[in-house]
């Protein structure tokens, strides 16, 4: 096909496709969205990113914007009886940390959240395309190219389409991908987006009335005046079927449960009904197409994982098609994508489940409320990928039988495997840890994620043993999607120049975040017989394995860690994900020749 083939049709523009088109656009992707509806939605469904997702949107530039336009969670006030019963503040006791500046998330309306990535998306020169709807989907019979055919019957050719269009897909069901599991038809809730009389309600608390016939629960929309979400239990028929929202229902729902009269509800838009559904895609991708977020998995709303998962499908699934397109990793990188998320998912079913039945319980006695759905899983964080093919602990295959749950944290009594750095260091897959350093360049205060944040693979180099690594892949590859950034410890001395980034980890959180060592460890720049490189950095001539080498993915997960004398490893992996690096003659011809495939 032409040059002028779209490299990646993104169906769908939630928050999800949103998150990938920003993140392939960023690339230098030729990545176009679409949307069947004919306007942006306005809905307020999902409460806002948690804490993972934030560290996300940090990474493509909107954070700030983000938590400007939102709230922290608020306490939640429960009642009973129309009584005000109990107060708790689930975060009360949580509080940023080195390694984690965000420790929980952010309220705002999906719609505004939206609003923020389609600006981001602009800046790059794309736009959402409304109104147009898939109905056809062929992959062409060389393998190369899909054809993609909209309802007012025109066919379009992309490279690979992702369908991120929701729990009722169409490019999930034009794949003929199943979507099994239940629906708790018993579980059902109306929700909508109302405003209350100025002054009616609290707007610093979460109100959650539960009573033994039913429930209301109003949180207030940030950036509003008088906006609030409506949650409750719906009004039922004489059979005890659930009658269908409506605002006059929602006022009789106030008025029965609340100390509020029916009147103090002046406006209600965006009713649904909400039921428990638990299912998941049997494959999260066939051929040149691939499904993220409800199109792949839906699930309780307890906790708040669904529109987190689908963004953490989206950075997971983004730079894999990057360095795809850009011709350096071959396509079966593209496998890891259902090979890390699918367990993810499969999880996070488990998990939201179990927290809806600790919240259905909860609630049952006073002073119960949905600060039973929150737990330290709930954020995000512990989120990894040990089991995967693209984790690996210094020249170590990966062992098919140690395959932890997705969530699952190094913990401080565990023995590491070989590389993995001290006990409670974070293993190959894990989440890379942020921690507080100074640019060493300019003395400003910086953090790791910032050094991380880019479509880039970063290398980081940790004691003195690292140097001559960091030169290698920085001569390597250069501007060509790999970044290197040399670590230094407070008393390591000398002009700190080199290849890359440098940074200087002056509190030492670094080295206690990645388990490389401690500033005890001064005896290294002794000379000794061993075999020895000179630091360029320090002047200091080193044990070549007075170090460790850490490989960064572009999504922020550990995908390498080796000591310092072990470049073979380091070398091998980057070539997986980044080729053999850039042609010595500096011809950018590799990625047009991908593009034309």
């Amino acid at each position: 096909m032409g040059n002028d083939l779209a490299d990646v049709l993104v169906v769908g523009a939630g928050p999800t496709g949103l998150v990938l088109a920003c993140d392939l656009a960023r690339r230098g992707a030729a990545v176009r969205i679409v949307d069947r509806s004919p306007a942006p939605p306005r809905t307020s469904r999902a409460k806002g990113p948690n804490a993972r997702s934030l560290e996300i949107l940090d990474d493509l530039g909107v954070a700030d914007e983000v938590l400007a336009a939102g709230s922290d969670p608020l306490p939640m006030l429960k009642y009973r009886d129309r009584l005000p019963v109990a107060e708790t503040d689930p975060w009360a006791d949580s509080a940023p940390s080195p390694d984690a500046p965000y420790d929980r998330g952010r309220l705002i309306a999906q719609w505004r959240l939206e609003e923020i990535l389609r600006d981001r998306l602009a800046g790059y020169g794309v736009r959402v395309e409304l109104g147009r709807e898939v109905v056809g989907l062929t992959e062409a019979a060389d393998g190369r190219h899909v054809d993609v055919t909209f309802a007012e019957d025109r066919t379009e050719c992309v490279r690979y389409v992702v369908g991120c269009d929701g729990a009722h897909s169409s490019v999930r069901k034009l794949l003929g991908i199943g979507f099994e599991g239940t629906t708790a038809e018993d579980q059902v809730m109306v929700c909508g987006d109302v405003d209350l009389a100025q002054g009616a309600l609290d707007r610093t608390r979460w109100h959650q009335w539960f009573d033994e016939d039913g429930a209301v629960m109003l949180c207030p929309i940030p950036g509003t005046r008088t906006g609030w979400w409506f949650q409750a239990g719906p009004e039922r028929d004489g059979r005890g079927r659930p009658l269908a929202p409506t605002a006059d229902g929602f006022r009789r729902l106030l008025a029965r449960h609340t100390a509020l009269p029916g009147r103090a509800l002046t406006r209600a838009e965006l009713l649904s009904t909400y039921r428990v559904n638990v299912r998941m895609a049997d494959r999260f991708r066939a051929g040149r197409v691939f499904l993220a977020g409800d199109a792949a998995h839906v699930h309780a709303v307890a906790g708040g994982l669904g529109m987190n998962t689908g963004i953490q499908d989206a950075f997971n699934l983004g730079w894999k098609l990057g360095l795809v397109l850009a011709g350096h990793a071959g396509a079966e990188l593209l496998d890891t994508y259902e090979e890390e998320r699918l367990p993810v998912a499969t999880r996070t079913l488990d998990l939201t489940s179990e927290r809806l039945r600790a919240t259905l319980e909860a609630i049952r006695r006073p002073g119960g409320g949905l600060d039973a759905a929150i737990t330290l899983d709930t954020t995000g964080l512990g989120v990894g990928y040990r089991w995967s093919s693209l984790a690996r602990a210094h020249d170590e295959a990966p062992r098919p039988d140690e395959a932890p749950r997705p969530d699952e944290t190094p913990r401080p009594n565990e023995t590491p495997r070989p590389g993995d750095g001290l006990p409670g260091s974070p293993q190959p897959g894990d989440r890379a840890p942020d921690a507080p350093c100074v640019d060493a360049a300019t003395g400003a205060r910086t953090r790791l994620h910032r050094v991380f944040a880019g479509p880039r693979t970063t290398v980081l180099g940790f004691g003195p043993g690292s140097a001559a690594v960091l030169r290698e892949v920085a001569a390597a590859y250069g501007d060509t999607g790999v970044r290197t950034c040399r670590v230094y410890a407070p008393y390591e001395g000398g002009a700190r120049s080199g290849p890359g980034t440098a940074v200087v980890d002056d509190e030492g959180h670094a080295a206690a975040a990645y388990g490389t060592g401690t500033s005890d460890d001064r005896d290294t720049e002794t000379d000794t017989d061993t075999d020895t490189d000179t630091d360029t950095d320090t002047g200091t001539r080193t044990g070549t394995a007075t170090g460790t080498v850490i490989v960064v993915r572009p999504d922020h997960h550990l995908g390498l860690s080796a000591p310092a004398d072990d470049a073979g490893s380091v070398h091998a992996y980057l070539r997986r994900l980044h080729g053999a690096g850039r042609p010595r003659n500096g011809s950018p011809a590799l990625v047009d020749a991908a593009r034309k495939g």
